[in-house]
């Protein structure tokens, strides 16, 4: 905008008369945008993780004591042993929840139970260790779990209806909360010191569990022990083999063998999804501290890229004020904001580099301003149309739909 107004009052036309050029103009405002990237450095990496340290840590700790408060609205929410989503909340202390969906797992794992109400209340005495939610107007399932696995197959369940059902929840363990606990951490609250420790124990315990992976997988199939009573002097009896191996076998013993060849397989096969979801949330993991790390240095750098993009298109576009240079302003930044949450989405499950993902948006904007300072300093305006309407006029002219003009 400042440099919007310069031009539209044609101040830079007489700064150029005078033998100022645009960039000795700007050399003031530039060093002073690099002093703010350099406070915006140190404020990512020391004043925001701290800061973030503090706040979470202290909600954290509040919503341990107040569980009314640990449950937000419309997200799931984990208190105590259940995993519990209300639509909203209302009263005084928030104790009344409306359309309930509760979540209770089990020793061994699992959601097994889902209990949905229409209404709810939290319940509690001053003192006590027990939280009593009474649930109105709802229904309760269950999966049951055989211990013959044959019938897991066919998913068997329990549904009933109740008016009114109350659920206990024990808080023993969560009224003895130490205010000034902050063993909770994230990646937003390192710095660029502790992030990269991080990173580099993260990736090598992935690696060292994916060896270990590979390696017992390889061990279950057996392929080690194969020739372990093989004795080559005796490999002519084996001559006379079908070409089935199941043939040489009664039917008995066929079906056993299959049998025991499909248990095994699907149990490679279940363990092999499990350490699929397992490593892929460790590689998750791993993408946010990378991308947590490269966002401090961007942030410096976006500064300055940013201000070569807005400071040289001002002077171009010759219009101060609020009006068109606001509106392109945020034409940009909205641009540069957005590009940068979609490549670090993508990131995240691991579609793209984290590396790539944090600088893309600020490489991007790089040659806008690389551009935009070019055509700023040659005072030209911000695209030559000339570059398109120069080769049709002359195709018209060679193909004598346009008659040149005479000199």
């Amino acid at each position: 905008m400042v440099f919007g107004s310069f031009a539209e009052n044609y101040e830079f036309a007489a700064m150029k008369s005078s033998g100022i050029s645009l960039q000795r103009a700007m050399r003031g405002l530039t060093l002073f945008i690099v002093l703010v990237s350099i406070t915006a450095f140190v404020f990512a990496n020391n004043v925001i993780p701290a800061a973030e340290f503090k706040i979470i840590n202290l909600r954290k700790n509040i919503a341990k004591m107040k569980p009314a408060m640990a449950i937000t609205a419309g997200v799931f929410n984990e208190v105590g042993n259940i995993n519990i989503k209300v639509d909203k909340k209302s009263g005084d202390n928030d104790q009344y929840l409306h359309d309930v969906i509760i979540h209770t797992g089990t020793e061994r794992g699992g959601d097994y139970t889902v209990i949905k109400s229409k209404e709810g209340e939290l319940v509690s005495s001053e003192g006590s260790n027990v939280l009593s939610l009474v649930l109105t107007d709802g229904n309760y399932y269950r999966e049951v779990q055989p211990s013959d696995y044959s019938k897991r197959d066919h998913k068997p369940f329990m549904k009933s209806y109740f008016e009114e059902y109350t659920k206990n929840i024990d808080l023993s363990e969560l009224n003895q909360v130490d205010m000034d606990d902050e063993s909770y951490t994230t990646q937003s609250m390192l710095r660029i010191g502790e992030l990269t420790k991080s990173i580099d124990s993260f990736s090598v315990s992935l690696n060292e569990r994916k060896e270990a992976f590979a390696t017992s997988m390889y061990s279950r199939t057996g392929v080690k022990s194969l020739d372990i009573n093989f004795n080559p002097e005796e490999s002519d009896k084996y001559k006379s083999f079908k070409h089935s191996i199941l043939d040489n076998y009664n039917s008995n013993q066929s079906q056993r063998i299959v049998d025991d060849a499909i248990r095994t397989t699907n149990a490679a096969i279940s363990h092999l999804s499990i350490k699929k979801q397992e490593f892929k949330q460790s590689s998750r993991r791993l993408n946010k501290y990378e991308i947590a790390l490269h966002e401090k240095y961007v942030l410096a750098v976006a500064c300055i890229v940013l201000f070569f993009v807005g400071a040289p298109l001002g002077a171009i576009i010759r219009k101060g004020g609020m009006g068109l240079p606001m509106v392109i302003a945020i034409i940009i930044f909205l641009s540069y904001h957005f590009i940068g949450i979609f490549a670090k989405n993508s990131a995240e499950d691991g579609s793209i580099s984290p590396f790539i993902a944090t600088w893309l948006s600020t490489l991007i904007m790089l040659p806008l301003g690389i551009y935009f300072t070019y055509r700023a300093t040659t005072d030209q305006g911000l695209f030559s149309f000339d570059i398109i309407t120069e080769p049709i006029s002359k195709f018209f002219k060679k193909i004598g739909l346009v008659k040149p003009k005479d000199k």
